[in-house]
Parts: C-alpha cells; structure tokens; sequence
C-alpha cells in the first residue's frame, strides 16, 4: 500500500534575490514523497504568492490526498484532483520519480525521450543598482547566457551596464509585469540595440492585451500569462516565447503537453523554474531538452543546495542520479 508524506523546507539564498514585486533571502520549498514498498518518489515545489499560495496552503492540499494517493491515485487521475500550482506539481513529479524506479528505468525514457542531455542554462542578476549589477555580470562574464531582472526608472542604465561588464554574453531582461506599455515601446528599440535577445513578462498580466497587433523589435516572452494549454490561444496572439515552468503548469505531466501544443503553434519555447534546490529543478530538464532557452539556475543561487544534488558545471547542467531524481 502507497503512503504519503509531505514537509516544507527552507533553504537560504546566497545573498538577495530581487525582482519587480520584491525580495528574498531564502527559499521555501514543499517536498512530496511517495513510497510504495521499496521504491520512494519524490518531487518538489515553490509555493508563490503572486498565484495565490502560501507554503501551508500547498501542504494542505498535498496532505488532503493521503487516502487517494495510498489507494493508488495516478497521474492523469491527478490531473483533475488538483488545479494547477505547486502542489500538483510536486506530487506530479513524485509520481514520475516513483513511476521511474518502479519500472527500474530513467524518467525521460518514460517521457519518450531516447536520452538525458546536458542543459545550459541562463544564470540570473537580480534587480539592482547599475553599477551593482554591472559588478555581478563583470563576475560572470564567461557565463553563455544573462538573464537580468529589471522594472524601474533605471533599466536601460541597468542593461547598459551589463552589456558593458559582459559584452559577449547573450543577454536576456524580465521585467516580471513590471513596465507599462508606453515604456516597453520607449525601451525595446534600446534594448535591440544592447543585442537583449528576449523581453520576459514586460507587462502586468491583466494589461497584456496591448500587445496584440505590435511588433516588438526584441521577442516578447509569456511567463505569467501563461500557466497551462487553457492561457495557450491568447499567450499566442501576444507573445514570440513560452516559459514553461512546473510550478506553474502543475507538474510535468502538463508541461510535457503544453510544450507540445506550443510548438504546433510555431512557437518558441522557454524552461524556467522558481527558486527551488535541484530536486524541483531536475524534472525540467527533460521539458528543456532542444528549447531556445533554459533558465533552469535555482541551484546556482542557493547559499547551499541539497544533497545529492545535480552537477553543475559552470553555466552546463548535467543528468541528475538516480538518487536525486527520476
């Protein structure tokens, strides 16, 4: 008989991770485990606000499906006995992880893919002065891709400085709904300019209509507009890009099908996370097999991360064990 246990943990940041709506030092996780005998599947979410979570609230409704989960709830049945969110999410993933060890193969030769390769993720500058984060991308120069957070008076001070600090690393801006419309219009021929390749969530989700019809001269990137293949159509008509996360589709399950739905629309896709240790980051690496972008560097920005943990090395993640994950 399966049996459930569900625990919030806290893990701190290595320093301060700012964006538009705020800052924190620490990540709050909620872990989900599964076992079934021997076997023991585990997943891991971030409980955000913005969606209206708190970390009780998720271990709430994780804890609610106790008795469904041990009479052997799958991942489809899942699929309706929570919404979309961070507590689905990591009982999705629990499930995939449990499914994987049972059958004694890997999560992505369950998820269809031939293999696991390394993914090279962007790394992110947290909102701050130019000058300091001009500091923190002249410290990671040498990374591939960067990913800056902006959504105030100074941005194109903020851009210009990193593109200075880093003048060969491909560089990425979320403004996490932080612009109105009138200054991404004021903005984006700028940011063309600083070779920015990607615009994530410039305006607030409620406002994001005003994007229909405008050609923005940098591709615009859907993140908070977009949850599942319900937000798909309209995200479409707005936005070049869609950022897949697990917290936000509710688990692998449904990222796997919103990915596939996105592409039969011609578009672009992006892989990011909340900030989570490599456990809630290690399902996503088989979503960001082949994607235009990956902003899966949760680990890289923790003061310590759990162990074991994915290797990492440099900006490149590797495989995770089988003990970490699927």
């Amino acid at each position: 008989m399966r049996s459930l246990a569900v625990r919030a943990e806290t893990w701190p940041i290595a320093g301060r991770f700012v964006i538009s709506r705020g800052s924190k030092t620490e990540a709050r996780v909620v872990v989900a485990e599964i076992r079934d005998g021997e076997h023991l599947g585990r997943g891991e979410c971030v409980p955000y606000v913005r969606y209206g979570e708190t970390v009780e609230s998720v271990v709430a409704e994780v804890e609610a499906l106790a008795d469904r989960i041990a009479a052997g709830l799958d991942r489809a049945a899942l699929q309706t006995a929570l919404p979309p969110g961070g507590a689905r999410n990591a009982l999705d993933c629990a499930l995939w992880d449990l499914e994987a060890k049972q059958a004694g193969v890997r999560a992505w030769t369950l998820a269809g893919r031939p293999r696991l390769d390394p993914v090279k993720t962007a790394y992110t500058l947290s909102l701050d002065t130019p000058e300091a984060m001009a500091e923190a991308a002249r410290a990671n120069a040498r990374r591939p891709i960067l990913k800056l957070k902006i959504g105030g008076a100074l941005d194109l001070d903020r851009v210009e400085a990193v593109r200075a600090a880093a003048p060969r690393t491909r560089l990425i801006v979320d403004a996490n709904e932080g612009l109105d419309f009138e200054t991404l219009r004021r903005l984006a021929p700028d940011l063309a300019r600083l070779e920015v390749k990607l615009i994530e969530q410039p305006l607030p989700q409620a406002e994001d209509a005003q994007l229909e019809g405008w050609r923005s001269p940098v591709a615009l990137c859907a993140d908070e507009s977009l949850h599942t293949r319900a937000e798909l159509a309209a995200s479409a008509r707005r936005y070049d890009v869609m950022n897949i996360k697990l917290d936000k589709t509710g688990g692998l399950t449904e990222a796997l099908a919103l990915q596939d739905a996105a592409r039969t629309l011609g578009k672009d896709i992006m892989v990011g996370c909340m900030v989570s240790t490599s456990l809630g980051i290690a399902p996503a690496m088989i979503l960001a097999q082949g994607v235009a972008f990956a902003d899966l560097d949760a680990p890289l920005l923790l003061a310590k991360d759990r162990e074991p943990g994915l290797n990492i090395i440099g900006s490149m993640l590797e495989p995770p064990s089988p003990e970490l994950w699927g």
